[in-house]
């Protein structure tokens, strides 16, 4: 994907009326290809019961970005899903909470060379919600999967097609 593309996306999601009704805003710093910036402030409509960040708010804003991150940086050879999630939930968010998600150089081959020599491979990358003031409000664990697009597709399973259920 090229970067001018990209800005746009980011531009577009902006405006993604899901990120838009929740308050969650991508700052995407510019020369930094490995490195998506995450913030949310807290308003009236993405607040909780208990007046601090709604928990589907905060996960919403930590989705997308490391397997963006790593379709990016892997290519086109290979195919990167989500796989699973979890968040887990600190300390009360208010006001601006950010997030910070990167993927370094070493991780990229780290993964490249499980799935080439595997097949596939099943990466956990974590990330932190933080607030202004420092503290930990969540901890994002992804669990992603990655695999070669020609890799041989495991034995006993069942080719899909037309007409398939």
């Amino acid at each position: 994907m090229s970067a001018r593309r990209e800005r746009f996306l980011v531009r577009i999601l902006n405006v993604y009326p899901p990120y838009l009704g929740a308050g969650i805003r991508v700052l995407h710093r510019k020369g930094d290809d490995r490195t998506f910036h995450v913030e949310m402030r807290l308003r009236p409509w993405n607040r909780n019961l208990f007046g601090t960040h709604f928990g589907g708010s905060l996960y919403a804003m930590c989705d997308p970005w490391f397997c963006w991150l790593l379709v990016r940086h892997l290519g086109s050879a290979y195919l990167v899903w989500d796989k699973a999630a979890s968040i887990e939930f600190l300390e009360p968010g208010r006001g601006r909470v950010t997030a910070t998600f990167h993927v370094s150089p070493e991780t990229v081959e780290e993964i490249r060379a499980a799935a080439d020599r595997d097949g596939k491979t099943e990466p956990v990358l974590t990330a932190e919600v933080v607030a202004d003031d420092g503290v930990v409000v969540a901890r994002v664990t992804k669990t992603l999967w990655v695999r070669r697009k020609d890799a041989p597709k495991p034995p006993g399973r069942k080719a899909r097609g037309p007409g398939s259920p």
